[in-house]
């Protein structure tokens, strides 16, 4: 493994960055201490900055030469609202708030880049630090578009990166094209005429309606979906009742959908609408239907997955390097910079989990798990793989 040794002997100061930002979560437009960490490092290491761009994100910008090319490096700094079970000394201090998906780490890797980009400058052109906020649902990625993300910097690309748990420290993976899901989600509201249960027949039973709802929903990705296309409908709360012996006036389905092509989405928004709206009124019950779309899916542009490989086997070599990594069906708001930008985001591996210190939680170090918590091993391959990205991407003639 061929790391950067600037980085390696910040390697402790970069943990220390880590785990101050894991003991103090701020969730999605909340991150104003984690903000003023990231502002407070790169005022020290004399990288000028914008703040504020989408709320309490902060864009890092070091530039060297004369060339007008320019690279965009994103990092996701929101937590979770989960009760961290760890009790480690860098566990949450903020109840029901915990970075249980890496976010901290993810920042500290682009943080480490930083200072050595902007002690080095061994490139031509400009790199810009995107340290986003709101990621985990809250579409940062757009907020921080809309507030001319892309306007005040431009920049010819823009790449990502994630830990990934139960994949090897000291690899990557990336594939080209689809690589994470669109992320939607479902509401629909059946209301029937309530009635007492030893009486049915007074009455328009939603509870039954919804039952045939959900039942031929899963119609639509057996029969009417390609079965070469990739999708998901998983209905996950059924609320109906309060009562042994009374039929409700309502009942509701809620869940989410998930597919890699918009395509594949339009289709079963259709059907789903369809079949809700024709079963609602063969029985006589009215019916409100929503479907929100929140995040669209990720697809990484060809060219830009192609060069991000060559860059991470030049660190860790070929064998350590997945170019086909299976997609997944989660979601990464990151999404809405690549339908705007050319770019891709990439995988580092997180290891199975020995790595958490004495007090770890009894779970798995799953994404979005009360146990997880980031490895401190990947801050210095992160933080090299983002150096060599922007040094290969803005090379000096």
């Amino acid at each position: 493994m061929k790391l950067i040794d600037p980085i390696l002997e910040f390697q402790a100061e970069l943990r220390q960055i880590r785990r101050d930002i894991h003991a103090f979560p701020e969730l999605c437009f909340e991150e104003h201490r984690t903000a003023d960490v990231i502002a407070r490092k790169l005022t020290e290491w004399g990288i000028p900055m914008l703040r504020g761009m989408g709320g309490t994100g902060v864009v890092g910008i070091i530039r060297n030469g004369t060339s007008k090319r320019a690279i965009g490096l994103r990092a996701d700094m929101d937590a979770l609202p989960v009760q961290e079970i760890n009790t480690f000394p860098h566990a949450s201090r903020n109840p029901g708030k915990m970075h249980a998906c890496g976010h901290d780490g993810h920042v500290a890797m682009l943080l480490g880049a930083a200072r050595h980009l902007s002690q080095h400058r061994n490139f031509d052109g400009t790199v810009y630090l995107i340290f986003q906020p709101a990621e985990e649902g809250g579409g940062g990625a757009r907020r921080m578009m809309e507030d001319g993300l892309f306007v005040e910097c431009p920049m010819d690309a823009v790449f990502g990166m994630h830990n990934w748990p139960g994949v090897a420290v000291g690899t990557f993976g990336v594939t080209a094209g689809p690589m994470m899901a669109s992320s939607n989600e479902f509401e629909v509201v059946i209301r029937g005429k309530g009635a007492h249960a030893a009486q049915p027949h007074k009455g328009i039973d939603p509870i039954m309606v919804a039952i045939q709802i959900a039942q031929s929903w899963q119609t639509i990705i057996s029969r009417n979906k390609n079965p070469l296309d990739a999708g998901v409908l998983s209905i996950t709360q059924i609320h109906a009742g309060s009562a042994t012996n009374i039929i409700p006036d309502e009942a509701t389905l809620v869940g989410t959908v998930r597919t890699f092509t918009n395509g594949v989405l339009d289709l079963i928004e259709q059907r789903m609408r369809t079949i809700a709206e024709h079963t609602a009124s063969a029985f006589d019950a009215q019916l409100d239907f929503r479907f929100k779309r929140n995040y669209p899916p990720l697809i990484n542009h060809a060219r830009e997955t192609a060069f991000a490989v060559e860059v991470m086997k030049s660190i860790v070599g070929d064998n350590c390097v997945d170019a086909q990594v299976e997609p997944t069906m989660g979601a990464e708001d990151f999404a809405f910079m690549l339908q705007e930008k050319p770019g891709c985001y990439v995988f580092i591996g997180n290891g199975e989990g020995a790595h958490r210190d004495h007090g770890h939680g009894l779970g798995p170090c799953n994404l979005h798990n009360p146990s997880y918590d980031f490895n401190d091993d990947l801050l210095p391959i992160g933080a090299t793989f983002w150096v060599r990205l922007a040094e290969s991407w803005l090379r000096k003639e």
